[in-house]
């Protein structure tokens, strides 16, 4: 698996990061989407001096750009090559936000670039930003863990205001606010959540208690009072007798 993951990275484009897509080749022998080479060349067509964004050799004129065929093909078989059934999106999953066409399963999600990743995905994301950017679970509630004011990580929760903020809003709009880390807020919910369902453990299994008792109690009854009713019938006959 290590080894086909290594081939296909051979096959991406240095500035889209994904497969190569109508593959050209430039004169320095770099290969690139026909549409990122293109997009490249366009900002530096006020110079009139073209450069190669992997190895910067520069080009006057511009160079024509023709498709590699062979590597287009064998691109395309990559693209065809199936992952496991497991790896795909299903309705409650995730999804990859990378991934074009068929949609994958997100593995993670990254809080700095806004976007959740499959495996494939995931490990070039690792490969260029090393652990420099902050990574969760898969969440599809990206913007929800983001301040929408600042664009920071929502990592403060404010008790005066009881809600989620960044760093930054700890100083704009609430300082002096009693604040804890969202980590910390969470461990005491948590904790005050159990001491909750406790309480109501033991509610239920007083409530069962006192159930059971009113059962055993009313079922007493009924002997007793068959007791008596026998005890009366028999007393009758003997009287008849």
């Amino acid at each position: 698996m290590a080894e086909a993951r290594i081939f296909q990275d051979e096959f991406l484009c240095p500035v889209c990061q994904d497969l190569l897509k109508d593959p050209v080749t430039i004169p320095c022998g770099h290969s690139y989407c026909e549409s990122c080479i293109t997009g490249c060349w366009d900002q530096e067509d006020q110079m009139r001096v073209y450069s190669c964004p992997q190895c910067r050799q520069t080009f006057c004129p511009r160079p024509a750009l023709a498709r590699n065929t062979m590597l287009a093909e064998v691109v395309e078989k990559l693209k065809k090559r199936k992952r496991p059934a497991d790896c795909d999106a299903g309705a409650g999953d995730v999804q990859c936000d990378v991934c074009t066409g068929r949609k994958y399963k997100a593995v993670k999600s990254c809080l700095a670039c806004q976007e959740s990743y499959c495996q494939t995905h995931f490990d070039r994301h690792e490969k260029f930003h090393s652990r420099k950017h902050n990574l969760t679970e898969a969440t599809g509630r990206l913007q929800e863990m983001i301040c929408q004011k600042h664009e920071k990580l929502l990592e403060v929760f404010c008790r005066t205001d009881q809600k989620c903020i960044c760093m930054l809003c700890t100083i704009d709009g609430h300082k002096n606010h009693d604040t804890v880390s969202t980590a910390a807020q969470r461990t005491e919910k948590q904790k005050q959540l159990k001491e909750t369902q406790k309480t109501f453990q033991q509610r239920i299994q007083q409530r069962e208690k006192d159930l059971q008792q009113l059962r055993e109690a009313v079922e007493s009854r009924k002997v007793s009072l068959e007791k008596k009713r026998s005890l009366s019938q028999s007393q009758f006959r003997l009287t008849e007798a």
